[in-house]
């Protein structure tokens, strides 16, 4: 049990390293209009993936479980698609973002294993 609950903090806190990473990102976008609407919207995603996961961790049943993690599947692969359109934009190179969308990409693959584990 003790490694469930290990394994869990352990995405817990890759999440909200995600998150933060997004947060420096967004502070650093050049302040071009098509940079900012774009930084908004990965900011929004980048965070939310990580109060998402959290709220799926305190789900009160197999069921929310499900309804919580399908969340937190799609708001980390929207900001692996807004860190996509950054570098496919050419407003920041994409070597300066490859580290963080392959962390994402990482989480991301770890959570969908999650769900498929879920009963309904």
């Amino acid at each position: 049990m003790n490694e469930k609950i290990d394994y869990i903090e352990q995405l817990k806190s890759k999440s909200k390293n995600i998150a933060l990473r997004v947060i420096r990102l967004y502070q650093n976008l050049p302040k071009t209009g098509d940079a900012q609407v774009i930084g908004k919207q990965l900011l929004r995603s980048g965070t939310s993936l990580a109060a998402n996961y959290r709220a799926a961790c305190r789900a009160r049943s197999n069921a929310e479980f499900f309804s919580k993690i399908s969340i937190v599947i799609e708001e980390t692969d929207e900001t692996m698609f807004w860190l996509e359109l950054l570098w496919e934009a050419q407003i920041m190179k994409k070597e300066l973002l490859q580290d963080l969308y392959i962390e994402t990409e990482s989480f991301l693959k770890v959570i969908v294993v999650a769900r498929k584990n879920t009963v309904k």
